[in-house]
């Protein structure tokens, strides 16, 4: 028995001491980073932008592998089911705080199988008609869907995506009634709207700034309080014609459950400083988003607010998925 119990202490001081040691050399391989949407949309523009730079801080190949689907659940599942030890990481954004609304039956729970690493960026969307749609400003285009109700289609990255729920609250707030036409990502969606398959569309800046230059796409209002850089002399939503209403994307970090605290910190501490990196910040201010970083702490009270904020909306709105 005292044998046993010797093989028991030792074995656990061993696990403990591997444990420290992995933390103390990670990394030690590539790491993956899971964009849960498709290539083209605001969130992968962005990671791979990051990508190459938070591979010289960690000194290992940060592979960005997009897994598409369910508005963020399939690849945040695939995150959530990986190994805890900071190889398998994914980003989250606004779907995150709203899917356990959404969602009856959710395969892994937003608030215990994956915490929070850190945010990475906030990202204005843009109220975008395609050319033959005709309305200029925002009041022009929900007195165009009143005229004719439900005879304007709007496409999203999917059910619950950024874009989904943004025209759901604008539509909420508006009495508009526009069709849904969901996607397989952002990049889908903005194509979508550029080939005049879809009317509408609240598209990351990033994804639609270059079709705006081209006159591809008609930016009618931003969906923050106020005006984006980016894009001078588009008003705010709110401003053109909607008194309060707002929609704002971000990107964070997360990872697996039981992930070792000195990796997180780790984490952390890459996005940081590439985030503040002058030259990326510039490179992404200039796409219409923000680079933000912060702490693991900020950003877990950031996610808590998140999950309460869409939670009511949701419910107000009257959504569901399932």
């Amino acid at each position: 028995m005292r044998a046993l119990f010797k093989f028991v202490v030792v074995a656990m001081c061993a696990g403990a001491f591997a444990g420290s040691a992995d933390a103390q050399t990670y990394p030690a391989r590539p790491i993956r980073i899971i964009v849960p949407y498709a290539p083209g949309g605001s969130t992968d523009v962005i990671l791979r932008i990051l990508a190459p730079r938070l591979s010289e801080e960690l000194g290992q190949q940060v592979l960005v592998e997009n897994r598409p689907g369910a508005a963020s659940i399939v690849g945040l599942d695939l995150v959530a089911k990986s190994p805890p030890d900071g190889y398998t990481v994914g980003i989250s954004n606004i779907a995150y705080g709203a899917n356990p609304t959404l969602y009856k039956k959710m395969p892994f729970d937003a608030e215990k199988d994956l915490v929070p690493v850190g945010l990475v960026s906030i990202v204005t969307m843009v109220l975008s008609v395609h050319p033959s749609v005709p309305a200029r400003t925002v009041k022009q285009l929900i007195a165009l869907d009143k005229a004719r109700p439900g005879s304007l289609n709007y496409g999203s990255a999917g059910n619950g995506s950024a874009n989904h729920l943004a025209t759901e609250r604008f539509k909420h707030m508006t009495g508009t009634k526009m069709v849904h036409v969901p996607y397989k990502g952002g990049g889908p969606a903005v194509v979508s709207l550029v080939a005049g398959e879809t009317a509408m569309l609240f598209a990351t800046i990033p994804s639609s700034i270059q079709h705006f230059k081209t006159g591809r796409l008609v930016p009618l209002g931003v969906s923050s309080a106020k005006r984006n850089p980016a894009l001078p002399d588009v008003p705010s939503v709110a401003e053109a014609a909607v008194p309060g209403y707002e929609a704002i994307e971000w990107q964070g970090v997360m990872v697996p459950a039981g992930t070792p605290p000195a990796v997180i910190a780790r984490l952390n501490q890459a996005f940081a400083r590439v985030t503040a990196i002058p030259e990326l910040k510039e490179r992404v201010t200039a796409l219409g988003a923000d680079l933000v970083g912060g702490s693991t702490e900020e950003f877990a009270a950031f996610v808590k607010r998140e999950l309460a904020t869409w939670s009511r909306v949701v419910k107000e709105v009257g959504l569901r998925i399932d």
